[in-house]
């Protein structure tokens, strides 16, 4: 079977969990209905889909990690990187109990690709696998060559998730920082919201390097450190 191992070790500070995501109210019934498919109790064919940085290779992580935690077979594929990749590698996935697959949208319009997803869709079925898909838009708006692959991904449940406004931004940068075991005081956390990118996955990604300087260096942070450590 061909599969991805799960790129962060589980336990790992800031690996992604349902622990370590901020639960915004709007994407509450999402986020439940992720963790559920990943436990094996809830919807066996899932679609999420939304901008990017709000967070669903996050979740797709997640649910990874939750299904192999039950000692389960999961597969991860981020077909962002299909420049780097060839349609065979989503062949013997129907073996995995559970498939996690990122980015569909990179593949919709390649026919080889779509021939690899809808063979894989129709085996999982026959397999009782379950199967969550990640989008930036709606799967079944997408500009599919094969209708019996757009009517398919029309079929299953699906979830838009909602960006953070700046409020929740700035809550969710405390609460991913209280995670690691860091104060973020709210003048560093406003900082980072008016001086760097916006979205959650490079916010996310800034406080990581912030947590390696400030255990390196053995520093709270404040907005002097942050300045220094980021080069603003």
């Amino acid at each position: 079977m061909v599969t991805q191992q799960l790129p962060l070790p589980i336990g790992e500070s800031g690996a992604p969990s349902f622990e370590n995501y901020y639960l915004a109210a709007a994407n509450r019934e999402p986020i439940a209905a992720v963790e559920r498919c990943g436990q094996g109790k809830g919807e066996r064919f899932l679609c999420l889909w939304g901008p990017s940085g709000v967070g669903k290779t996050h979740l797709l992580l997640a649910a990874c990690q939750i299904a192999a935690q039950e000692s389960e077979r999961v597969a991860y594929v981020p077909l962002k990187r299909v420049g780097i990749m060839a349609p065979e590698i989503l062949g013997g996935l129907e073996a995995a109990a559970f498939v996690a697959i990122d980015d569909i949208d990179h593949v919709a319009g390649y026919r080889h690709w779509e021939e690899s997803l809808l063979h894989l869709y129709n085996l999982l079925q026959e397999e009782q696998g379950r199967l969550l898909l990640a989008s930036t838009d709606k799967p079944s708006t997408l500009h599919w060559l094969l209708p019996d692959l757009r009517s398919r991904l029309g079929w299953g449940v699906g979830y838009q998730l909602q960006p953070l406004d700046d409020h929740q931004k700035h809550a969710a940068l405390q609460f991913q920082a209280a995670k690691r075991g860091l104060e973020l005081p709210d003048e560093v956390a406003g900082f980072l919201l008016r001086h760097s990118e916006r979205d959650m996955h490079s916010l996310s990604s800034i406080l990581a390097q912030l947590e390696r300087a400030s255990m390196a260096a053995q520093r709270r942070l404040t907005v002097p450190f942050v300045r220094q450590v980021l080069g603003i």
